[in-house]
């Protein structure tokens, strides 16, 4: 432990202690099972590699400067994995069974929760596959939920400052009405080669349009998205948009803040009215956004005109790191405290 610079750590994979795993057979959960393998052994026929039957989440633990650990908002990534298991019929796994799940992961891991003030924290990474030897589509008659950390740096290694996305219209993360909802791998698959020919040319994401018509924002490469103009704060709303726990968060302390909340469908022309824009989600928390590209039409949309965050984004970003890390009191029963 001693060999790990906490300061300068990547958003990457770093080998822990121990993952804790839990099997579904026969028609109900098993206990949970505590591996120090990071290995998992499946059938080569097995529903998740040939079917797409397979969801994960995502979650942080930090240290808070009372070295007290803090998880946020677990019980909605539990509730979220149910909403993608009954998306693409998977078996249910009990939000309590999850909660459980990854308390202990994070307890038997304790070592590596990043300390106070490093700017870093333990990533907490939930995922479910389908199990069992079969060719025909149909559900797995077996499933796999396990949950293994990692401590991480910062999402983006400049930190909290602006930078530029784009819109490209030859592109979709999801189909309307299809898994854009719900967090399964093949929304993220789809998301590679857009995001890859984005960094290509310098921009941090795409700005992805609904698949449909082509007329409203819809999520910003693996992130909600949102836009502040004047004192509200507008975020869009489709069938095909991921419902963030950050962006359901940030919507409160917006709320909260005296900012009139709404979601919606949101035109891009909209765009140019906005004073503040940014993406949101688990990894970075909020990435402000500098500048928004439409490629299709040669436009730029100019929203750091200064190259700084905007004092909202700025406010509720410190709010919302302030409650996660223990600075703040939790008046929302937000943080699960991990003894």
């Amino acid at each position: 432990m001693e060999n790990i610079n906490w300061s300068d750590l990547s958003f990457g994979y770093m080998k822990t202690d121990y993952n804790v795993r839990c099997y579904y057979r026969d028609g109900k959960w098993g206990e949970l099972e505590v591996s120090s393998s990071e290995i998992i052994n499946i059938h080569m026929a097995a529903t998740c590699l040939h079917y797409g039957q397979e969801s994960f989440e995502g979650l942080k633990a930090f240290k808070g400067k009372d070295g007290k650990i803090r998880v946020f908002r677990m019980d909605e990534n539990g509730k979220r994995m149910q909403s993608s298991s009954r998306g693409i019929k998977m078996a249910e796994l009990p939000v309590e069974k999850f909660e459980e799940a990854v308390r202990k992961v994070v307890k038997l891991n304790e070592r590596f929760v990043p300390p106070y003030e490093s700017g870093a924290a333990l990533y907490i990474r939930p995922l479910m596959i389908g199990l069992g030897a079969q060719v025909g589509v149909k559900p797995a008659p077996e499933y796999m939920f396990m949950v293994f950390v990692t401590p991480v740096g910062p999402y983006f290694k400049g930190g909290f400052k602006p930078s530029k996305v784009c819109i490209m219209r030859d592109y979709d993360r999801a189909a309307p009405q299809g898994t854009g909802t719900i967090k399964v791998g093949g929304n993220y698959a789809a998301s590679l080669v857009a995001g890859e020919k984005a960094h290509e040319l310098g921009y941090a994401a795409v700005l992805y349009l609904d698949p449909k018509e082509k007329k409203y924002l819809d999520e910003c490469g693996p992130a909600n998205f949102f836009g502040i103009r004047g004192n509200n704060y507008i975020t869009p709303q489709s069938h095909s948009i991921l419902p963030s726990i950050t962006n359901k968060s940030l919507q409160q302390l917006a709320t909260d803040m005296g900012l009139t909340v709404e979601r919606r469908p949101v035109p891009v022309e909209e765009i140019a009215t906005f004073d503040e824009a940014a993406e949101c989600g688990t990894a970075a928390v909020i990435a402000p956004i500098s500048q928004i590209d439409d490629l299709d039409i040669n436009k730029s949309y100019v929203i750091a005109k200064d190259g700084k965050p905007g004092p909202v984004c700025e406010k509720l970003y410190n709010k919302l790191r302030a409650i996660q890390y223990g600075d703040e009191p939790d008046t929302y029963n937000w943080i699960t405290i991990i003894e």
